[in-house]
């Protein structure tokens, strides 16, 4: 049974497909691959269609990871498929957990920093877009810092299903 994760920030064209891209080669060299769904949206369809933001692009080139994407805007319907929900900052968080039909719905939104042990009380993942490319660079590092985290969180999740 695959385990199902999707990113969430607000247009799906800089952080989110930054962990997507991140998490899905992390699970990869973890084993987990087959066994991880991984994608991304935003809370907003301001960007669908669209790909990922050039220097969202380039970043993730430059570091060694793919950066193929296609924007789109999360809907509640999804949540009946997905496993978890990582929201990249306490607004989206907030729009996610009121999106959700249910409670159950509602406890499958995390933030994605709140699996990095170094992140301390700011979880937020600072949004990029209107800034330069060490913006870019910066939330690269707070993803891979994150992703170590919950790719272990997740391999408990997926071995619990295999018990």
């Amino acid at each position: 049974m695959t385990y199902r994760v999707c990113f969430v920030c607000t247009g799906n064209i800089c952080r989110s497909p930054m962990a997507e891209s991140v998490f899905r080669a992390r699970a990869e060299e973890a084993g987990l691959d087959g066994l991880v769904e991984v994608d991304s949206a935003g809370t907003g369809g301001w960007h669908e269609g669209d790909g990922a933001d050039p220097r969202t692009a380039s970043v993730l080139e430059e570091n060694g990871y793919g950066s193929a994407h296609t924007a789109r805007q999360f809907q509640p319907s999804w949540f009946s498929r997905l496993d978890l929900v990582i929201a990249l900052d306490t607004g989206h968080l907030k729009a996610l957990r009121r999106l959700a039909p249910t409670e159950e719905d509602a406890a499958k939104v995390r933030l994605l920093r709140s699996y990095d042990p170094s992140a301390g009380d700011d979880l937020d993942v600072p949004d990029p877009y209107y800034g330069g490319l060490d913006g870019f660079e910066e939330c690269l590092e707070m993803v891979e810092a994150a992703s170590t985290g919950l790719v272990a969180a997740v391999r408990e999740q997926v071995e619990g299903r295999a018990a």
